[in-house]
């Protein structure tokens, strides 16, 4: 089996695949001030819970935005199953050209999400990831990733709206059912929430407005809120949560990985 880890800067998301098919995931908090063997007996806890043992596990492929948290994560995890964690980086040898200035800089979760767009959908896609931070990522059918933008997450926004405004209290990140609120809770989910869903409809009117040739791009939403801020869009087509574990699989079969 093949434990594939997305760890970004405020979740980690971790699944399991056996060959194609994503049989479990998970999500821990992205903790830098944990030991090797806290990470070891949380991971090998998931799995055992998921009704599969550790020693399962025979190929680890991870993408980190998060190198404080990498390293101890990697050892815990091989602690756990025995198996060494090959990261994904813009130097890996993926079917993906990446078509930017500056290509060493590419997140690895961002090149994954492009390499999943590509071979699951076979066309000219763009992926918005909503997690700390929400990336537009634009890569055409042949591999090509164009470069993308990005954004304030929906959890970064609302957490400093509550942080320095002193008087508005933390709430819960659910679409209300009419704009103008009533309550100062439903004032912030609706500034929040569909102010979110109206930038990103924007962005990708811009986007597309951009696209080579004029072609128009399939619009997929992957990441943690996506399920909450993609029905809120009219210009979203597509939610998969997974999509990021999804292209750790492709990634790890193109690196030569078996499971």
């Amino acid at each position: 089996m093949l434990l594939a880890l997305d760890i970004g800067n405020t979740e980690i998301t971790a699944g399991l695949f056996q060959g194609r098919d994503l049989v479990a995931h998970w999500r821990l908090t992205t903790n830098p001030d944990r030991t090797p063997d806290e990470w070891g007996s949380a991971i090998g806890g998931f799995l055992v819970q998921s009704g599969h043992s550790p020693n399962e596990v025979r190929a680890v492929c991870l993408a980190s935005v998060a190198p404080a948290t990498t390293q101890s994560l990697v050892q815990g995890v091989a602690l756990s199953t025995g198996c060494t964690g090959v990261a994904v980086d813009a130097s890996s040898p993926l079917p993906v050209t990446l078509d930017v200035d500056e290509p060493l800089t590419v997140g690895a979760d961002r090149i994954v999400n492009v390499l999943a767009a590509v071979e699951l959908f076979q066309a000219d896609s763009l992926v918005v990831d909503f997690g700390t931070a929400t990336t537009f990522d634009c890569v055409t059918a042949d591999a090509r990733f164009l470069g993308g933008a990005i954004m304030p997450g929906l959890r970064t926004s609302a957490d400093q709206l509550t942080r320095r405004a002193a008087k508005l209290p933390a709430t819960e990140l659910r679409a209300p059912t009419r704009v103008i609120g009533r309550r100062t809770e439903e004032c912030i989910q609706a500034g929040v929430l569909f102010g979110a869903a109206d930038a990103v409809d924007g962005m990708v009117r811009r986007i597309t407005a951009e696209w080579p040739g004029r072609k128009t791009p399939r619009v997929v939403a992957t990441g943690g809120l996506a399920v909450v801020i993609a029905p809120l869009t009219n210009t979203i087509e597509l939610t998969d949560p997974d999509l990021t574990l999804r292209g750790l699989r492709i990634a790890a079969g193109h690196l030569g990985l078996e499971w």
